[in-house]
């Protein structure tokens, strides 16, 4: 969300923690997830990519994106390509474009480059990776650059900020060692007593409240039968050192309840500090009988573990012992399973997506022009707060209870910024369902928007990619993560023989070919819209372009050979006051050394630039506004007014939802 956020073998198994899914017999529902296996049908895209030679590498800093990787012999396979299990999905979500092979791509980036910056997300992975023949960045050399600079001024590029700096080499084709983690090697599952995050950094269980403070990491302490309506009306405690008063350690749960009869509800589970009490005691929704919950967490930290009774609720928080960062989810196969059937049979009907007043086709939460590095993640959810850091749910009747002195905390989150930012700038009205835990009386939830783009979107999808930093396993592309998590999304599974290389290259094409030409049209109607994270972006459109700016880095998209098509201008504090897109179409080249090359060994350039602005007019220009990514801090909840306008330490360790890393 809106961020950037901080092995040994399992020792048990736990049978069916993906529930079983119930498919109509005229479906062609192809799902079978199995304890310890994940099989899907290939996507099958027309994007082809040799895979490259290079052993797969531990990345060099917390949660940053490796370079290339993989066997040469794996499969090809696309990324974007829609028709698998669940086959309920749009059967073509290709990338537009062809991925270049071969070595057409400059491969300037020698031992002396720099490595890709992950200053964008203002906290992720700072420069403190040892044994690294590369030096990452740090979030100070943009914001240091910027900080002599007035609000209209643009500054010299550093070789870290610039949007046309060499990113950094992969690992050697000599250095084929065996990893010391094999990032397939698990399922599905909890990682209860063994918890470690995606770079393969152990997680501890038994912090301080500084230790927590500092590592941002935090447990969850799921309440018994979680999915019943009983257990939905207990609260989750956050536990091992976290408070709920600390923005940066909040967690939200969100449930979206599913009746036989196609009636949907959200419900928003409290969460509260271990060893306190609500503000005010939640009271539990009414269920009818048959009907299936999903739970879905979110977490404003860096590595959220699940305790207590989550067994009782089918959750996953990892694949192995390896954390899904911030997001876990109880029940989501037979949720979707039975939500898909329902759909099939006309009992559950989603909402059409509606026409946007830029005559496109309202967006998805797999939109191209709506992910970012970490797409699909974290909820919704707000709670009211007093000021002894007690919870409350967010209703009208609790804000009067509390003397009107509750405050909203909310998490940083991709499906809350297309619900409360995106829609409302391009007229677009989200899928939402009755909320009794909801100031407004309905709201939506990460279940809902998932399947508002399986059934509805008709652009090519965003399907989560193996180089998403939250779906590393010690620092390594991994199959069976990248899956555990799309069944928390109900997207389409990889086949366990998808090239890892090419899926990445792939994504990373689409990002850079589909994102500026949207985001560049609509910046005039979201100038106008308050930003969510102020501290990153002006407005909605500045702060989207510092975005994409930031998980173009963050995903190590020029590790293939592609431009970061985004120039950011930003004032001394490192706000951005202006972005500027190139729109020339590129080609990703999976055996790129790194570089400016697009594929065709030319760098990418703008037929066209706009630029959005502090104003509510977007200007067009002919030249580029400051080559550099902005830093961007920002928080991990919504705070006030609904705006993700947090503060959030700089320089710290993992990868946490902010601003420019939502």
């Amino acid at each position: 969300m809106p961020t950037g956020h901080r092995s040994a073998r399992r020792r048990r198994r736990q049978g069916g923690r993906v529930a079983r899914i119930a498919v109509p017999v005229a479906i062609p529902l192809a799902l079978a997830v199995v304890v310890g296996v994940i099989v899907a049908a290939v996507n099958n895209s027309g994007t082809n990519v040799n895979s490259a030679a290079n052993a797969n590498c531990i990345s060099q800093a917390a949660y940053q994106v490796p370079a290339a990787q993989g066997p040469s012999t794996q499969t090809p396979t696309a990324t974007t390509a829609g028709a698998t299990a669940p086959a309920t999905a749009a059967a073509s979500t290709q990338a537009p474009a062809t991925v270049a092979t071969g070595s057409t791509a400059s491969a300037a980036a020698g031992t002396g480059t720099t490595a890709p910056t992950t200053a964008a997300t203002g906290n992720t992975a700072s420069a403190t990776a040892a044994a690294s023949t590369q030096a990452p960045a740090t979030a100070a050399t943009s914001t240091t650059a910027s900080a002599t600079a007035t609000a209209t001024s643009t500054q010299t590029p550093t070789a870290a900020a610039t949007t046309s700096s060499a990113s950094a080499a992969p690992c050697p084709s000599t250095s084929a060692t065996a990893p010391a983690v094999n990032p397939e090697a698990g399922h599905p599952d909890l990682a209860m007593t063994n918890p470690v995050d995606p770079t393969g950094a152990a997680i501890s269980l038994t912090q301080t409240a500084a230790e927590a403070a500092t590592s941002l990491n935090c447990t969850l302490i799921v309440p018994s039968n979680p999915l019943s309506a009983k257990g939905l009306a207990r609260p989750w405690q956050l536990g091992d050192g976290c408070a709920m008063s600390n923005p940066n350690e909040e967690a939200f749960v969100e449930a979206t309840i599913l009746a036989p009869n196609g009636k949907l509800q959200v419900y928003d589970p409290l969460v509260v500090t271990q060893g306190t009490t609500p503000a005010v005691a939640p009271k539990a929704p009414k269920i009818s009988g048959g009907s299936q919950v999903i739970i879905n967490v979110g977490f404003n930290g860096n590595n959220l573990v699940l305790e207590g009774h989550a067994a009782q609720g089918n959750c996953i928080d990892a694949f192995g012992n390896s954390i899904i960062a911030q997001t876990s989810a109880c029940n989501a196969a037979a949720f979707f399973g039975d939500a898909n059937a329902q759909i099939a049979g006309g009992r559950l009907r989603v909402p059409a997506l509606g026409t946007a007043t830029d005559g496109k086709v309202c967006e998805t939460t797999e939109s191209f022009s709506v992910i970012d590095q970490d797409q699909s993640d974290n909820v919704i959810s707000a709670y009211l707060m007093n000021g002894n850091g007690q919870t409350a749910q967010n209703t009208t009747a609790n804000q009067n209870a509390m003397g009107g002195n509750g405050t909203v905390i909310t998490n940083g989150s991709d499906d809350a910024l297309l619900g409360h930012f995106i829609d409302k700038a391009l007229g677009c009205t989200p899928f939402m369902a009755p909320d009794s835990t909801s100031a407004n009386g309905s709201d939506g939830s990460l279940a809902l928007n998932a399947l508002s783009a399986r059934h509805d979107q008709q652009t090519t999808k965003a399907l989560l990619p193996v180089n998403d930093p939250q779906l590393l396993v010690a620092g390594q592309f991994s199959i069976g993560k990248t899956n555990a998590y799309r069944v928390e999304t109900d997207q389409p599974l990889l086949s366990r023989n998808t090239n890892k290389n090419q899926n990445a290259a792939a994504y990373c094409q689409s990002l850079v070919n589909i994102a500026p030409a949207k985001l560049q049209l609509d910046s005039p109607m979201e100038v106008g819209i308050t930003s969510p994270v102020p501290a990153t972006g002006n407005n909605l459109a500045t702060f989207l372009g510092a975005r994409l700016s930031a998980s173009f880095t963050n995903m190590n998209c020029g590790n293939f050979g592609l431009t970061n098509p985004v120039t950011v201008t930003t004032d001394g504090n490192g706000v951005a006051t202006a972005v500027t897109y190139t729109t020339t179409q590129q080609t990703a080249n999976a055996n790129a050394a790194g570089g400016n090359a697009n594929g065709t060994g030319s760098t990418a350039t703008a037929t066209g630039t706009a630029s959005a602005t502090g104003t509510a007019t977007a200007s067009a220009s002919a030249t580029a506004s400051a080559t550099h990514s902005t830093g961007g801090n920002g928080n991990g909840g919504y705070g006030h007014g609904w705006g993700y306008d947090r503060d959030v330490p700089r320089h710290r360790h993992g990868h946490r939802e902010n601003g420019s890393g939502m």
